[in-house]
Order: C-alpha cells, then sequence, then structure tokens
C-alpha cells in the first residue's frame, strides 16, 4: 500500500467564505438585536430572502424555514393531506425525508432505486396505485430521476409532487429548473449545499393556498403573514386572499427562520451560478479519471439532466465481497480521500434499514440495497482546483488498484 499522504490531502469538508457583503448587514443586525422575521414592520432580511430567492426560481412565492427537512413537512401539511396518507419515496434518501413524513403523521413508502442513484420507474408505476396521496422526489446527492414519466404519471393520477431539491439547487431539467416541477420545492442551507447559512431551508410554490397554509404553519401568528411579500409585493391579491381563507384554521409549528441565517444567505445567491460551473466542471473532471479504472464507474446523467453537483457518487465494480470494499475505502483514507460506501458506513442515515422509525414492516428492497453496499460518496466541492482534484482522482483509482490487485492474486 502507498504511504499515507494526509498531509497534502485538500479539506473538503469547509464551506466556501461568507461574502464580505454579509458583514455589515450582521453587524447592523447584532447593533440592533433584530433578529427575529416578524419584529420589523416591512422589509425583514427574511422576507427580502424569500422574495429573492423566487425571483431567482422564477417562481411566485418563498417560504424560508429552520431547514429542509421542516420544509419538506409544511409541503405535506400545507397540501392538505389526511393523517395516515400513504407517500411515496424513493428508497435511496436522507432519513430526514421518512422522518418528515412520520412527524406529518403519514406512511412512507419506499420505492426502489436503481444503481444509477435514480428511481426505478417499473417499481415507481406497480407502487403509485389509488392508496398513494402524495409522491416526494428526492433529487438525492443531485441525481435527477426521470422527471417526464414521473409526472406524466402523477399528474394523470391527481397525485401532488414534493421535490426534495436539497442537493439540487442549480440543477436543470430540460432547461427548466429543478425544484419548479413538482407542486413544491424544498432546498437546504446547511453548510454543505449551494447556499450555506449552517441550517435553514425554504420552500417555493406557485400556489398561493399552499404557501399560505405553510406560511402559517411556519409560525406567522396573528396578521404577520402580511410580512410575507408575493409576487406583486406586499398586497398582491391572490395572496392576501389565501392567507385570509386560512387565518386561525391552522396550528402554528414554529419553523422559522430568523433574520441572521437571512443576512448571511442573501449575498451568496450572486455567486450560485458560479458555484454550479465550478462544480459542474469539478465533478466532470474527475468521474472522467474515475471511469479509466475497470474498478469504478460513475453512472451517466440522464440526458435531460444538468447537474449542480458538490460531491461524486460512484460505484464499485467487480468487488465481490464487503471486506473488499472496506479495505477500498480504507486504502483511500490512508491515501488521503475520505470515502463513504453508503451501506456500510455504521447507522449511515441514507441507508434504508436504518430507518426503523417508519411503522410496519421494512419492505424488501433488493436492488437498492445492492446499489448502497457498493455505491461510494465523496465530498467534490465546488472551490476545488485541478491540483487538488488531481490528488483525490489519483488516490481512488490508487484505492482500487490496491485492493483488486491483492483480490487477483489471491484468487478471488
Amino acid at each position: 500500500m502507498a504511504p499515507t499522504q494526509t498531509g497534502l490531502a485538500p479539506n473538503v469538508y469547509d464551506a466556501e467564505p461568507i461574502p464580505e457583503a454579509a458583514r455589515a448587514e450582521i453587524d447592523r443586525l447584532m447593533q440592533s438585536g433584530d433578529l427575529f422575521r416578524y419584529t420589523a414592520p416591512a422589509d425583514a432580511p427574511v422576507a427580502l430572502l424569500e422574495r429573492e430567492f423566487a425571483d431567482m426560481m422564477g417562481v411566485k412565492y418563498a417560504l424560508a424555514v429552520s431547514s429542509c427537512s421542516a420544509a419538506i413537512f409544511l409541503s405535506l401539511e400545507a397540501l392538505g393531506l389526511e393523517a395516515g396518507a400513504r407517500v411515496l419515496i424513493p428508497a435511496f434518501t436522507f432519513a430526514a425525508v421518512p422522518s418528515a413524513i412520520v412527524h406529518a403523521r403519514m406512511q412512507p413508502v419506499l420505492v426502489e432505486v436503481g444503481e444509477n442513484y435514480r428511481i426505478d420507474m417499473d417499481d415507481f408505476k406497480a407502487k403509485l396505485d389509488d392508496s398513494i396521496s402524495a409522491v416526494i422526489i428526492s433529487h438525492m446527492r443531485g441525481h435527477t430521476s426521470d422527471m417526464d414519466a414521473i409526472m406524466a404519471l402523477c399528474d394523470a393520477a391527481g397525485i401532488p409532487v414534493i421535490e426534495d431539491a436539497a442537493h439540487s439547487l442549480g440543477t436543470t431539467w430540460h432547461g427548466k429548473k429543478i425544484g419548479t416541477i413538482g407542486a413544491v420545492g424544498c432546498f437546504s442551507f446547511q453548510s454543505y449545499k449551494m447556499l450555506n447559512a449552517g441550517e435553514g431551508g425554504i420552500l417555493i410554490s406557485n400556489d398561493a393556498d399552499v404557501i399560505a397554509r405553510a406560511v402559517i404553519l411556519s409560525g406567522a401568528y396573528e396578521h404577520n403573514w402580511k410580512k410575507h411579500k408575493g409576487p406583486e409585493g406586499q398586497n398582491d391579491p391572490e395572496l392576501a386572499m389565501a392567507f385570509a381563507r386560512w387565518q386561525n384554521k391552522l396550528p402554528l409549528y414554529n419553523m422559522r427562520l430568523q433574520n441572521l441565517s437571512a443576512a448571511v444567505i442573501r449575498p451568496q445567491i450572486p455567486e450560485l451560478a458560479r458555484r454550479v460551473r465550478d462544480g459542474r466542471a469539478n465533478h466532470d473532471y474527475v468521474a472522467g479519471l474515475l471511469n479509466t479504472s475497470p474498478w469504478l464507474n460513475v453512472p451517466d446523467a440522464l440526458p435531460p439532466e444538468e447537474r449542480a453537483p458538490d460531491s461524486i457518487q460512484f460505484n464499485l465494480v467487480g468487488v465481490e465481497t464487503d471486506d473488499q470494499a472496506r479495505a477500498f475505502a480504507a486504502a483511500a483514507e490512508a491515501r488521503g480521500v475520505k470515502v463513504q460506501v453508503f451501506g456500510l458506513s455504521k447507522d449511515n442515515a441514507r441507508a434504508y434499514w436504518n430507518w426503523q422509525f417508519i411503522p410496519g414492516d421494512m419492505p424488501d428492497l433488493p436492488q437498492t440495497r445492492a446499489m448502497l453496499m457498493r455505491a461510494c460518496d465523496v465530498r467534490l466541492p465546488a472551490r476545488l482546483k485541478k491540483p487538488e482534484l488531481d490528488f483525490v482522482a489519483d488516490a481512488l483509482l490508487a484505492a482500487a488498484e490496491d485492493v483488486m490487485a491483492e483480490a487477483r492474486a489471491y484468487g478471488t
């Protein structure tokens, strides 16, 4: 095995620095103590963020909340689904997605995912029956499933689609922004995402009724909903009528975002296009190198998709045992590159068998399980430069060659 090279390894865990433009606003907020989104009569940083984000995405409405998990939960509630509703989700997602469904007193229904990390459409069609009330499509790690087929099936059945786009801000499908295809799109502002507030999330929609319900549910007590901005400003008539319909009729969950987070996020919005461009270039460069190995495979994107990745996923090919997969991860780490094999990382929140909080029996999902046992994940931030990308790729290629050469030598 090659000597450890951790001293040369790039730091893939720090996010990009917060733009200097945020400092003055943060200082103003700290001096004033004006951190609650509803303190100001109008134009609070959170309200401005919502309007700017909606405009960037080309939708009417946005609601900033405490996390993407909160956004998904509020979306389910805002769609008016009943307790016990069955919600179809991919079996490859983060534990927060089925958790949000359980919090909403609903039942997650898991659908198979293929070795390309996307929904198996045959299993999706088979499970999209009359018992399903909603669908959540997780664009997990930024991988887009066949949204044409999914939307055609769901529209024909009258089933609403929520897009969990936590990993997909900046991704497009046929040129249309991911998160704007379904009834609601949900995004994350956690530190490993394209826009970083440490924590936070946002949901978007063109449906005034859905957004009004979500705003009230999020914690807009009394008439604080008047401080939210519609596409025509504070006096958007369609939104005002929707708020009037739901005043005092919904419980408050208090999942609001606060002004400091908005002050951190807003100056990053102009940086998004660059981050998407650089992240895509970094991913594609490393993917090209990894795909030269007979032991590593980065699945192709579907043709309509233009990704906005900040990490890379690849499958181990010809690795027959879990011990070999663990040996590969150890060999990569010895060279300074941390690899997560989804199904072999203890208590991994992306391995569906660890979602033991889901009511009922865990389904048998052999295709998804097989994928997770050999699917690898490596952080690949947009800020990395070519020498750092070469370091990552070289470490992964050498680790694969080490393990498989040893396996050949022993005839396994």
